[in-house]
């Protein structure tokens, strides 16, 4: 999905009310629901305790992005035809280019063990866990997660979806030698900031760039919750049409990870938002391979990226929405409606 400033522009003349509130995703929802079925239909009675909770658990908000043991069904642990039943499912929650991240970064893990000649790094070791039973106009979610990855889905009433948190990391961000030399997983994430970067004049870039030195890490972490950071950097209303567009253009490079329809929905919602409080911020060197840092911050959303660790070749990407992670502000729509 590709949407230019001009089909934003449109979307805006059109959706001029500034709430934030949900639309109805009819398609992802059903199909992702029909495969999340599917899935627990590969199941054993064992294999089930190990992926399905309640939708209540405390875990279905416990989320982290670094190598480690996790709650749910692992890859490694799953017979081929459950495999294939994850991959479909990845495939109705995610867009095309999401779901190749996906498999890169999965595959990522094997080349970064043989970089470290270690056997610590483990391409299986992604899980799949199931919160509550997936059934139309039901409420229930889903998470894969491994190391560098984190798909939060939350579905309320089998009519509404919320897709946040969602991390990316690549490790490496590009690929040093071997057969897939040069590789980048997650090049749009860098290139099309810096492209963005780079256009702005010396008055705009000092408005930009918050700190000489890239932070070591995204901020938010794997924090359950979140709150704006600081209102830093430079507003979209300060930029000229061309900076503006691109910054549009890097909103989209996240939103496009998602299906074309939830990708959509959520654009929607953004031009119902005030666009004059979107901010792009930036800390860090600005040239391919320097450490550096930025931020995307709306008024319902933020993305958070670095690039610090192994000598600026090892991304942490996330989306984060300050209402609506793990569908919070579904939830509580739903429940004040349902009283």
């Amino acid at each position: 999905m590709n949407i230019t400033c001009t089909a934003f522009c449109l979307l805006f003349s059109i959706f001029v009310s500034p709430s934030f509130a949900h639309s109805p995703l009819p398609h992802t929802v059903n199909e992702m629901t029909k495969s999340a079925q599917n899935f627990l239909a590969t199941l054993s009675a064992a294999d089930k305790q190990k992926a399905q909770f309640s939708f209540a658990d405390e875990e279905r908000s416990n989320w982290m992005y670094i190598p480690a043991s996790r709650e749910g069904l692992s890859l490694k642990n799953m017979t081929e035809k459950q495999r294939q039943a994850t991959y479909e499912l990845l495939k109705m929650s995610l867009s095309s280019q999401g779901n190749e991240k996906v498999l890169n970064i999965i595959e990522l893990e094997g080349i970064l063990g043989e970089i470290e000649g270690s056997s610590f790094r483990d391409p299986e070791l992604y899980y799949v866990s199931i919160f509550g039973e997936p059934m139309t106009k039901k409420t229930w979610g889903w998470r894969f997660e491994g190391h560098h990855l984190s798909l939060n889905f939350s579905i309320v009433k089998g009519e509404y979806l919320a897709t946040a948190p969602n991390f990316w990391g690549a490790n490496p961000a590009k690929i040093p030698y071997g057969a897939k030399k040069g590789v980048r997983t997650l090049a749009d994430e860098e290139d099309v900031a810096r492209a963005l970067l780079y256009s702005l004049n010396k008055t705009q870039l000092d408005k930009a760039i918050i700190k000489k030195n890239a932070y070591r890490e995204i901020l938010t972490r794997d924090k359950s919750t979140v709150t704006p950071l600081e209102e830093s950097g430079i507003s979209y209303n300060e930029l000229t049409g061309a900076q503006q567009e691109k910054l549009l253009e890097l909103i989209n490079v996240y939103l496009s990870n998602m299906t074309n329809e939830v990708a959509s929905e959520r654009l929607a919602r953004i031009n119902r938002s005030d666009l004059r409080k979107i901010r792009f911020s930036w800390a860090g060197g600005s040239d391919l391979g320097d450490r550096h840092y930025y931020r995307v911050q709306g008024e319902s959303f933020l993305i958070e990226y670095d690039n610090y660790q192994n000598s600026g070749n090892h991304i942490h990407a996330v989306w984060r929405d300050f209402y609506g992670d793990f569908g919070r502000d579904l939830l509580q729509e739903h429940y004040k409606n349902s009283h």
